[in-house]
């Protein structure tokens, strides 16, 4: 575990000496604050005194990874004094991002075009559930919601037809990515500012029309050829998971004439051209099923290997990613130097110029308002 290094800045980066007033909280704002973090702008949070700060400071280990490499300012928008504050700061920023309700700005007189008053150059990023217009704009709306209305549930990705919600907050971290290249396009530009208008519901909609709108015109999703039978999840003679997806047929027959001296069931063409593999999908994936139960997860992972088959074993323990080697000699987690937060996942590229992701920990409620106002002449 490195010891946090905050002059480590990446000055390659066109983000860096950007500075970005983040009055976002929860998920997706700080997310996509984090990688422009990251990536070396100067992000300070705002935050609300009176309410304790970004309610996901109750959950130190997620706070930790997606506010590190920020520092934190102590604001009341509500009061005159705190208003004056932090538009003196906008005047030093090239940025401000916000996931109020549209119209939350304007109410607290801090809205785009006073924004703008204070400093032309100043860059507006808006994450709302809907955007800034049309018939939902004023609608409340969680992850799921925008999932339910992406066509995230008209496509199938199991044999049975079934879609069920993932785990991981993908319609959130969707709207955060397109948030945060926006930003970096914006600020690279080093032109006039302009207002982001980022819809959470969009951005999930954008990833997910790729696979709904192709079935536009077809009456059974399953023919679409979009789930097969043998890109699937397995069980193993030891109840453990591994995924193959033997999706070109080149892994196919590698995979089937490979295993026939010990599955003489494989020993058949029938099923070597994608086509018909994806028509006969159920009786692959029953044919598959009856192979894999019968070995354990070991020799499934030297035989799967020895043949270069595209494999891997399914992680339904979290400690497994830290224990996975690739991961490892990689050096994609480390162990946070905040309080109670545990490892975290670095930025998830490699430049040739270098990064040290983990260069500041995520700031206490405050840490930095003296410093800050004191740069403006007002501490």
């Amino acid at each position: 575990m490195r010891s946090p290094n905050p002059s480590a800045e990446p000055t390659w980066s066109a983000l860096a000496g950007k500075r970005v007033l983040d009055l976002s909280r929860l998920l997706p704002g700080p997310y996509a604050t984090s990688l422009l973090a990251d990536l070396g702008a100067d992000v300070i949070k705002i935050e609300d005194p009176t309410t304790g700060g970004d309610p996901v400071r109750l959950a130190p280990a997620l706070f930790a990874a997606l506010n590190r490499n920020k520092r934190s300012v102590t604001l009341d928008l509500r009061a005159a004094d705190d208003r004056e504050t932090f538009l003196r700061l906008v005047r030093t920023a090239d940025a401000v991002v916000e996931s109020f309700r549209p119209g939350t700005l304007d109410r607290l007189g801090l809205g785009h075009d006073v924004l703008r008053s204070a400093n032309p150059r100043i860059t507006l990023c808006s994450l709302s559930g809907f955007g800034q217009s049309g018939p939902y704009v004023g609608r409340p709306g969680h992850e799921l919601n925008f999932l339910g209305l992406s066509g995230f549930f008209a496509v199938p990705g199991r044999l049975d037809g079934r879609v069920t919600r993932p785990g991981v907050r993908i319609g959130d971290m969707a709207g955060a990515m397109h948030a945060a290249l926006a930003l970096a396009a914006a600020l690279a530009g080093g032109g006039e500012g302009q207002h982001i208008d980022v819809s959470l519901s969009e951005s999930i909609t954008a990833w997910c029309s790729l696979f709904a709108l192709p079935l536009l015109d077809v009456e059974d999703p399953l023919d679409a050829g979009l789930v097969q039978g043998d890109n699937d999840i397995f069980t193993t003679a030891d109840g453990k998971l591994l995924s193959l997806a033997t999706f070109e047929d080149k892994f196919w027959l590698r995979l089937r004439t490979g295993l026939a001296a010990e599955f003489p069931v494989l020993d058949t063409p029938t099923y070597d051209r994608r086509a018909a593999r994806t028509a006969a999908k159920q009786e692959v994936h029953d044919l598959l099923s009856q192979v894999f139960a019968a070995r354990d997860h070991a020799w499934w992972h030297e035989r799967l290997t020895a043949l270069d088959a595209p494999w891997a074993p399914v992680f339904t323990d979290p400690a497994e990613l830290l224990a996975d080697p690739q991961a490892r000699a990689r050096e994609l987690f480390e162990e946070s130097h905040a309080p109670g937060a545990g490892p975290q996942a670095r930025f998830p590229v490699i430049f040739g110029a270098g990064l040290e992701t983990f260069r500041r920990v995520a700031p206490r409620l405050g840490e930095h308002t003296q410093d800050l106002l004191g740069e403006l002449g007002t501490s």
